[in-house]
């Protein structure tokens, strides 16, 4: 099968997309900690042949205008029946509302498997449209972020500001 790579220019720097023609797989930031060390000024932007690739650029076009709180690209990504799990409550979580990792690991039905939860939930490949950068400390503090602290906390704000009508003039 064969896979497609198209990059993103988002407001928080570079988006890889990648998808198999059916879904997408990986969309992870360029130059995090957990994404690709790539040169963003000598990356090409060529327009997506994939209708799974044109929707998600789409459907994150509409995201970061504040008009889409959920997506409903196809997604599908590798991990184990327990990644799976947890992936799939990540995507319960409502847009502009946060969960603790204990929450979500009684979501799963196993509040003692916290640091598993917190693992699959770092193990997540599929940035934003899986938003994982919705779960925090129990403390409320921001923590484990792929794609870096920074953006966990404009992804967070800029949902709040949507969800809770805030708009700002200038």
């Amino acid at each position: 099968m064969n896979i497609e790579i198209a990059y993103y220019q988002s407001p928080l720097g570079v988006l890889e997309l990648r998808g198999n023609g059916h879904s997408i797989t990986e969309v992870l930031f360029v130059n995090s900690w957990k994404g690709a060390k790539l040169d963003e000024a000598n990356l090409t932007f060529t327009p997506p042949a994939s209708k799974v690739i044109k929707s998600c650029i789409k459907q994150l076009d509409e995201y970061f205008a504040g008009s889409r709180t959920h997506f409903t690209v196809p997604m599908s990504q590798v991990g184990s029946e327990f990644q799976q799990l947890v992936w799939a409550e990540l995507e319960k979580i409502p847009y502009g509302r946060t969960i603790s990792y204990h929450e979500l690991s009684k979501r799963i039905g196993n509040v003692k498997a916290i640091r598993a939860v917190g693992s699959a939930n770092g193990n997540n490949g599929i940035c934003i449209l899986v938003p994982c950068h919705r779960v925090i400390g129990s403390n409320g503090d921001l923590v484990g972020y792929g794609g870096d602290l920074w953006r966990k906390k404009w992804l967070l704000e800029h949902e709040g500001k949507i969800a809770n009508g805030v708009q700002t003039l200038f």
